[in-house]
């Protein structure tokens, strides 16, 4: 077998492997009791302005012309702004990519088709190059995109994606790939990255960490806090305070989903979206 040949099914190994480990720890997130406490959001553009942190904002579509929404958890947001000024004394600006999303948000943000078809493909490869089944798809949309509500931290407003700059230039703090990434690259820890852009995700990780961001180990852009995802990775005992919830921006009232189990993209529409990229790829 050739190196490229070896190679590539190291990596085809490597994503399976990591898809399973990501499909487990959503087991223990659905299983894991949640007592929403009613929290309201803040904005977090105007709590680093009036902070006096350089920080900055993704200025794309989340998805068709839905705008990202850089709010998340009151309790939450001083947090991220200690974090916004430590990177800057660090010589380092920190991007938020995403904040929180509503179920609309994320229920197209599934379908969306740089994300969907990027899923898509890896599935295929890690079938052999052959078309998957339709469970398969699902499974790792489930790990990846966050297809039921109990598993979404940013439905939960208790999450952030993020990026890093250099203060000096404005050039990316680069981790192997730019957000956002669906490979084998995406964990965490990837042996498919370079020694110095692991580096610089764990030394990212590490100053999120230090204010309770937790990461999750299979998207290296993703962190969070007081949800059910943060109690599983640092032992927390007791119910998390924040789950899925609707938000509503003029009175700042959360309503906690009644449904927060139910995929927001059954099967049946996985399987028209699979054929749906289908046609994309033959340019149809």
């Amino acid at each position: 077998m050739s190196n490229t040949s070896t190679d590539d099914a190291a990596r085809r190994t490597y994503w399976a492997e990591q898809m399973e480990l990501g499909y487990a720890f959503v087991e223990k997130l659905l299983a894991y009791p949640v007592e929403e406490c009613g929290e309201g959001f803040a904005s977090i553009p105007e709590a680093a302005e009036s902070a006096g942190v350089e920080m900055l904002f993704s200025g794309s579509k989340i998805v068709g012309d839905l705008d990202r929404v850089f709010f998340m958890r009151e309790r939450l947001v001083p947090d991220v702004i200690a974090i916004g000024r430590d990177m800057n004394q660090r010589g380092w600006v920190l991007k938020i990519e995403e904040g929180y999303r509503s179920r609309e948000m994320q229920t197209q943000l599934v379908r969306k088709p740089e994300v969907f078809d990027a899923i898509l493909q890896k599935c295929i490869w890690e079938n052999g190059g052959e078309l998957p089944p339709t469970e398969l798809v699902f499974r790792r949309a489930i790990v990846l995109v966050a297809n039921i509500p109990k598993i979404g931290t940013h439905m939960s407003g208790s999450a952030i994606d993020i990026s890093v700059f250099n203060r000096d230039d404005g050039s990316e703090v680069w981790r192997g790939n730019a957000y956002i990434e669906m490979s084998e690259r995406t964990p965490m820890r990837s042996p498919f990255i370079d020694a110095a852009d692991l580096k610089n995700r764990l030394e990212i990780t590490a100053m999120m960490e230090a204010h309770g961001f937790m990461h999750f180990p299979f998207e290296f852009w993703h962190f969070n806090k007081g949800d059910a995802g943060a109690h599983i990775l640092t032992n927390q005992p007791g119910a998390a305070r924040y789950g899925p919830v609707h938000w509503e921006p003029k009175t700042n009232c959360v309503t906690p989903y009644d449904d927060p189990m139910s995929p927001l993209n059954p099967m049946d529409v996985i399987e028209k979206e699979i054929a749906a990229a289908m046609k994309r790829a033959a340019g149809n």
